[in-house]
């Protein structure tokens, strides 16, 4: 078979006034940008994981996907809750013309009935694990439609080939996410992915790592990756055995982590000597009583609240740009929590900021219970899970005061002076601290690429 693998790339959101704030990085909306203009990696595993005998084709469409996904024989697709609905709309369109279409990922691993009406095949839960055996038997005519990965078995992660890199066109990417770990033990409510694969937390060998970066090397002489994980740096013993593998490579590279990794100071040195140029901590707020029982296991994120501003520091004075989240909305949040965030980033100061607005996701905790509540805006409407657009009737302020609050909070952080004022303490501590030789080779091209 022709399997064309077609990824719905690009930023969705329908907040007109806070997209045009002009948030720039770390806003959001810019972020949203780094991660559209990244490959899927999620598609990349399953071709690679394609049984041999089939010619694979791999596509990134905003929206209107590309003449040569009629030409094959099964497409599939990759999408989440923000982009379903046109995901949808690419898939009616292809099977209209004869095309069999495949769906999977978060959004239709919770609503695999809604998926059905607009795909020949569904799969619910980690691809890898039913992928190969799908792709045999629709290659034969199969009747079955969906395909759960529980019924296959647990997927072993050290066991997963290099992705197909090499699928990608040429020259179109220099961003490339490579998995080290699946999953976080914090199980928080409003997160989808962890929730919704409800899979436990899993290394991946280091050397595979190693061995996947090569692949990227192989067509991109200077890659920046991103580590596609939900909390790398949980086992911190491995952490430190990753970051010494990196060290020789020379890559750049980006992950999101919890404020713990600020408690090993000799972690924080490996990953500045590995090239580590930014982490994303989920900070959710300022104030330690909005964290309170948003964990579904512990109060993780409350219990190390009051260290946040000194962790944040040990961070960035390795050398090492923390790009703090914060959600908006949250229930023990009232108004004042706008100021709190601005007094936050200023003080520390963050290097940077991403704003959030609390989203509930199907299938998540959080879902279920603001629908129990009788708190969810418009049911069903998921085009509107953007994590900055409100969907949501908060519990101690209004939706008005919470999008009033954001907006005003964005003209806030996010000006050029405002940015400018917030690195500039990050620059001259560097300055201060390492050779300026040693600052241009580590530090000079730190804006083009985080």
């Amino acid at each position: 078979m022709k399997i064309g693998f077609l990824a719905m790339s690009g930023l969705r959101a329908h907040d007109r006034k806070l997209l045009d704030l002009g948030m720039t990085l770390p806003g959001v909306v810019e972020r949203g940008k780094v991660v559209g203009a990244m490959p899927s990696l999620g598609l990349l595993s399953l071709t690679a994981c394609t049984p041999p005998g089939h010619d694979l084709r791999y596509f990134e469409v905003d929206k209107q996907e590309p003449a040569e996904a009629y030409e094959c024989d099964l497409v599939a697709i990759n999408t989440f809750s923000a982009q379903v609905f046109e995901a949808y709309a690419v898939a009616d369109r292809l099977r209209a013309a004869g095309v069999r279409v495949a769906m999977g990922g978060l959004h239709v691993s919770v609503l695999p009935e809604e998926a059905l009406h607009h795909a020949d095949y569904v799969f619910v839960g980690e691809g890898e694990r039913c992928w190969p055996t799908a792709v045999s038997a629709i290659s034969a005519g199969t009747m079955q439609r969906v395909w759960r990965a529980r019924d296959a078995g647990p997927i072993d992660v050290a066991r997963l080939p290099t992705p197909r890199y090499d699928l990608l066109p040429a020259g179109r990417y220099a961003r490339f996410p490579v998995q080290t770990s699946r999953g976080c033990p914090w199980r928080c409510d409003f997160c989808a992915s962890n929730v919704m694969l409800g899979e436990p937390y899993r290394k991946r060998p280091v050397a595979d790592i190693v061995r996947d970066i090569a692949a990227i090397k192989k067509l991109h002489k200077r890659p920046f990756i991103e580590f596609a994980d939900d909390n790398t740096f949980v086992d911190r013993a491995w952490g430190k055995s990753l970051c010494e593998a990196l060290i020789p490579l020379k890559v750049k590279w980006f992950t999101e982590t919890d404020i713990s990794v600020a408690d090993d100071e000799e972690l924080l040195s490996l990953m500045r000597q590995s090239r580590c140029r930014q982490v994303l901590i989920g900070l959710e707020s300022p104030e330690r009583s909005a964290l309170e029982g948003i964990e579904l296991r512990c109060d993780f994120k409350s219990r190390r609240a009051n260290s946040y501003v000194d962790a944040v520091r040990r961070i960035q004075a390795h050398g090492i740009t923390v790009n703090g989240c914060f959600i908006l909305g949250l229930d023990r949040q009232g108004p004042e929590i706008f100021e709190q965030v601005l007094e936050f980033a200023e003080s520390i100061p963050l290097y940077d900021v991403q704003l959030t607005v609390l989203t509930a996701f199907p299938g998540t905790p959080l879902y279920a219970r603001l629908m129990n509540e009788g708190r969810i805006l418009v049911p069903g409407r998921w085009d509107l899970c953007t994590m900055f657009d409100v969907n949501f009737a908060p519990k101690t302020m209004s939706v008005e005061q919470l999008r009033d609050g954001i907006y005003w909070l964005a003209e806030r952080l996010y000006t050029d002076a405002a940015q400018a004022r917030r690195r500039q303490p990050f620059f001259e501590h560097l300055w201060r601290g390492l050779r300026p030789d040693s600052l241009e080779n580590s530090f000079g091209d730190h804006h083009k690429m985080a």
